[in-house]
């Protein structure tokens, strides 16, 4: 698939990379597995601890867990990659981005693994299909997936009247507009770290050009300055024109944007599940302070598409401790408890067959739901495309929500950078 040298990105990581993740004493012995993953804070780590916490009582291992900052997780553990310094078991997002440490020899497939423990039968075929085999090998266990929807406080959709969400695009800009006339701003972004902008990306595009011009799009088939984005990007900076979302979003992080919403400040966020973790973790209760809805419909005759990331467990190809990495990732997707719980804490899906669904809330029913009748399961921006070609990407949308004027100019200039970095 996508075979850009991890040497290539390198030079453009940050100096002092390196040290936040410099070498870290390997097991001396086979009792103890190392991991290291990027479920900090909000994003789940006291119940991932539970979560080891078992698998040590079951197993006899001992887990070294070294968590790391989501952002700083995206380069460091490239440089890791790259200096063969990676633990014996690392969490990592499904697609692009996989394929691109899997092209640098920097992974061990699991297949032997998978037959062993009959994952076929434990793992959704669409989600394993889609997201565990490259080259024609497994590399990788799905720990939970999730779907970007349009979360909004309900008490402020009531506020002003809204008795049912939009379905269609026309839809979508009255509620905004008569949100806006109340004085209320209707949407909540906080773009600060970059990527929560791509979902506007993502979704625009898919429903206006479709997802196989995307997938064009995101191996380098396909410009930034075509007609088909030019469209999309116009779109987007049409809702920026008409102050539907809150000032500063570049200022913000996810959890602000999603604070904004829940205490009534603004009505809704394009978000992934994970926010209902966040929010559950609050005191927000699903379904009564808070739901989603599907990103409209821009034109009826393309196919229905859905947006979200797989979070996943791969192993090193200089794991220490292989037999225990392997026993670690067979009871992180096979434990129905244990995916159970995740999805409860971390506000995710389980690509575990046998999780009952009565484990999720209403909400998390309904985003099931959604995705089981979408035509298409694609992976956001930036785990659809090359880890050098999504910085340029990420960085484009966080400019043009600083200025949106510019944007003929911004795409001209990405188009370039892009095609150069799938080159090298």
């Amino acid at each position: 698939m996508y075979k850009i040298k991890i040497r290539n990105l390198i030079g453009a990581v940050l100096v002092g990379q390196t040290a936040l993740f410099g070498a870290q004493a390997f097991a001396e012995t086979k009792t103890e597995v190392t991991i290291s993953h990027y479920f900090t804070g909000e994003l789940g780590l006291g119940g991932l601890k539970e979560i080891f916490s078992e698998f040590e009582k079951e197993s006899g291992l001992t887990v070294k867990d070294s968590p790391i900052g989501h952002e700083d997780y995206k380069a460091g553990i490239l440089v890791r990659a790259a200096g063969h310094n990676l633990p014996d078991v690392i969490s990592y997002w499904a697609g692009a981005r996989t394929q691109f440490i899997i092209d640098s020899k920097s992974l061990r497939p699991i297949d032997g693994m998978w037959a062993k423990n009959n994952l076929d039968n434990v793992i959704a075929k669409s989600v394993a299909d889609g997201a565990t085999l490259y080259d024609g090998k497994r590399y990788l266990v799905p720990f939970g997936y999730h779907y970007a929807g349009m979360f909004y406080n309900t008490s402020v959709l009531e506020s002003v009247g809204v008795t049912s969400t939009p379905k269609t695009w026309e839809e979508f800009l009255t509620l905004c507009a008569t949100l806006k006339s109340n004085g209320i701003d209707p949407i909540a972004l906080g773009s600060k770290n970059r990527w929560p902008a791509q979902f506007w990306f993502d979704y625009l595009l898919l429903r206006t050009a479709g997802a196989d011009y995307r997938a064009d799009l995101m191996n380098g088939t396909a410009a930034y300055d075509d007609p088909e984005v030019v469209k999309a990007m116009s779109m987007w900076k049409d809702l920026y024109d008409a102050g539907y979302f809150v000032e500063n979003s570049n200022a913000n992080t996810w959890t602000d944007a999603s604070d904004k919403v829940m205490r009534g400040d603004a009505a809704m966020t394009l978000m992934g599940t994970w926010i209902t973790g966040y929010w559950n973790g609050q005191g927000m209760k699903p379904g009564e302070d808070y739901e989603f809805f599907p990103f409209p419909t821009i034109d009826a005759s393309i196919p229905d598409a859905v947006v979200g990331p797989i979070d996943g467990l791969v192993i090193s190809a200089d794991a220490e401790n292989v037999e225990g990495a392997e026993e670690l990732l067979n009871f992180m997707v096979s434990n129905t408890e244990a995916q159970a719980k995740w999805a409860n804490i971390q506000g995710a899906l389980s690509a575990n067959v046998n999780v009952d669904q009565s484990n999720y809330t209403s909400v998390m029913q309904h985003a099931l739901a959604t995705i089981n009748a979408a035509d298409t399961f694609a992976f956001n921006y930036d785990l659809s495309t090359p880890p050098p070609v999504a910085e340029v990407g990420l960085s484009m949308f966080a400019e043009f929500m600083d200025d949106p004027s510019k944007m003929d100019a911004i795409l001209e200039r990405v188009a370039g950078d892009a095609a150069s970095a799938f080159k090298n």
